[in-house]
């Protein structure tokens, strides 16, 4: 076995079918796509291609099971003991799932390791939540009582990303049956390996015939098809920018409801009275961790010119150092890039770059690795907020550095971009550190630490980073939102139009 070679898991299905209805089926025109082992670039199989007829079966049957089914009646209580079961049975597979997430995605085996306990706790925690929450009331005394209920809204269409999928599948999925809502999901045509673990988990925990629905393919086809549906009310997309102003602009003609975490450029400001070290730690991290294929990797590292040429040359030496190597070899912190389409977008960045900036580390194939989606960690030096690299997300482990004088330029370098995702702030100093994380155009802020995340708050990001916010209560809002009842608790004066009788 050479250094590149795949470690192929046991007993893969010959061919990922689509879930509708309870049953797997195959595509209604029998189109199929090729997957491929991003360690090799090899078919190791095919998917059902789904077309708008499968979309269309899928949606009657989440509407069937909606409208005729017990799922959206039952009882908080009731939902969140089969939200339990579907998190215990997850951390149950969670070998396998791993096995399945590196495989498929790239991801070394030790990040996808812990995507099983991350996905059990999302249902664990929004079970917990339905059964927590309560129905608010206003009370004007003798006159009238107004109560506030929630409603599960009706279909709701899933479509995610294929960086951590299974994980960020199960994101949108706990939230939107927990409310009771039934489900289409449209996984990632690059990585739709380990959603053929849902059918099963899903059922031995209990959950209703038709309550969850797959449906695999092109995002431009079965995606499309999903988006454009007028029985699905709800579409949760995570992805980039651009697929979700499509998105957005077809949700129109039906004024849909959208939640979309978009694409991010996230800025990481370092003082120079910070930690340094562990802001290096925590800036090498954030942007090689994931294979540098996350929404909120930092990115762009704007670093205080006293002390700009140190950090970077540590960055650097650190990027050096970063083992890269087969997804499945537990050594591996840098595993393989996606697919050979993404990897050789970010190798067009990487090439643009070297006319950009100065290239500190990385930029090319490990000699050790001669076939495969692998590139070494790259670390681009004294970047203009102007270059592209600086502006454009790369999604790859690519990274630019840039000094800053002052405080008010570390602002305004980190706003430069049309992305609001995430910022990351570093300082000893306390007050300037709330100061500049108040100041930074994201929907999130760490200030001296890393991405390191409570469920109950809010996610999401600003300006093109996406629409809308999830996590926690605010999930619930958008599957189940909030109905409100007004009851008079006696006679109510009203106007008598129309009766001829003259005013008082």
């Amino acid at each position: 076995m050479t250094a590149s070679a795949s470690h192929r898991p046991a007993d893969l299905p010959e061919r990922i079918r689509h879930f509708i209805g309870g049953e797997q089926v195959d595509s209604l025109s029998g189109a199929t796509f090729e997957v491929l082992d991003p360690a090799t670039n090899l078919s190791y199989g095919t998917a059902a291609a789904g077309q708008a007829e499968d979309v269309d079966r899928a949606v009657l049957a989440a509407r069937n099971a909606f409208t005729d089914g017990p799922w959206p009646g039952l009882e908080a209580r009731a939902r969140a003991r089969i939200l339990y079961r579907i998190g215990d049975a997850i951390e149950a597979r969670e070998q396998r799932l791993a096995e399945l997430e590196s495989f498929d995605t790239g991801l070394p085996i030790t990040q996808a390791k812990g995507q099983a306990k991350r996905a059990a706790e999302n249902f664990r925690f929004f079970g917990d939540l339905i059964v927590s929450l309560h129905d608010e009331s206003y009370s004007v005394p003798g006159k009238q009582l107004n109560y506030v209920l929630r409603k599960p809204t009706g279909v709701a269409g899933l479509i995610t990303p294929w960086n951590t999928p299974f994980m960020l599948e199960s994101w949108k999925l706990a939230p939107a049956l927990a409310s009771g809502c039934t489900v289409v999901l449209k996984p990632a045509e690059f990585t739709p390996l380990s959603a053929g673990l849902w059918p099963e988990i899903l059922a031995d925990a209990g959950l209703p015939e038709g309550v969850f629905n797959l449906v695999n393919g092109i995002g431009e086809e079965a995606g499309q098809a999903l988006v454009d549906h007028p029985s699905v009310p709800l579409i949760s997309f995570t992805g980039e920018t651009s697929t979700g102003q499509l998105i957005m602009q077809r949700s129109a003609a039906h004024l849909k409801g959208l939640s979309m975490e978009l694409g991010g450029k996230s800025p990481v400001v370092v003082f120079a009275d910070a930690d340094l070290d562990a802001a290096l730690d925590s800036a090498v991290f954030g942007v090689f961790s994931l294979n540098g294929e996350r929404c909120t990797a930092g990115s762009r590292v704007l670093v205080e010119r006293a002390r700009y040429e140190e950090f970077a040359a540590r960055f650097a030496e650190r990027a050096k150092n970063v083992v890269v190597g087969p997804p499945h070899d537990p050594a591996t912190e840098v595993g393989a890039l996606v697919h050979p389409e993404h990897y050789r977008r970010v190798l067009g960045y990487v090439e643009l770059g070297r006319t950009e900036a100065t290239l500190l580390a990385g930029g090319s194939r490990p000699d050790h690795l001669p076939e495969g989606n692998y590139l070494t960690p790259t670390v681009f030096a004294d970047v203009k907020p102007d270059a592209r690299i600086f502006q454009e997300e790369i999604f790859g482990p690519v990274v630019a550095l840039t000094p800053f004088d002052t405080e008010a330029e570390a602002i305004a370098l980190a706003n430069d971009v049309r992305y609001g995702l995430a910022g990351y702030v570093w300082t000893s100093d306390l007050k300037r550190g709330h100061r500049v994380a108040g100041s930074i155009d994201a929907g999130m802020v760490w200030l001296n630490s890393h991405n390191v995340r409570d469920l109950r708050t809010p996610f999401g990001g600003v300006k093109s980073s996406g629409v809308g916010h999830e996590g926690g209560w605010r999930s619930i809002d958008f599957y189940a939102p909030e109905h409100i009842v007004h009851v008079a608790l006696g006679d109510v004066p009203t106007p008598r139009f129309g009766s001829k009788e003259l005013p008082k």
